[in-house]
């Protein structure tokens, strides 16, 4: 049962992976989009966010509901949000230490 666990936390982590997959999920926490939307928030091509939105429903990261000609993407758990935002937490933990860890070698004689 724990490597299941073990498992799915792993191919979990390699959907997030990937920067633009991240970034797909930061405007996702902000509402559901179509890959239209998405594209035009990233200022990227269809076809990369495609593949990438390809990815995270594949790792049931996201989910894709058809709506006429389209198909619109949400968070498959609202919690990915929390997930995210922690992440940035710890860039900011990591990113203080280094700012404190420069600034005593700065002040080193």
């Amino acid at each position: 049962m724990n490597q299941n666990i073990q498992q799915f936390k792993a191919d979990f982590f390699k959907a997030l992976a990937h920067p633009m997959r991240i970034r797909i999920l930061e405007v996702l926490c902000e509402g559901d989009k179509n890959v239209n939307e998405i594209q035009s928030i990233l200022g990227s091509e269809g076809s990369a966010v495609s593949q990438q939105l390809a990815v995270l429903r594949s790792k049931n990261v996201v989910t894709g509901v058809k709506d006429g000609t389209s198909v619109i993407y949400s968070l498959r758990d609202p919690l990915i949000k929390d997930l995210l935002a922690i992440a940035r937490q710890i860039f900011d933990n990591h990113l203080v230490d280094a700012i404190s860890l420069l600034e005593v070698i700065r002040n080193e004689p």
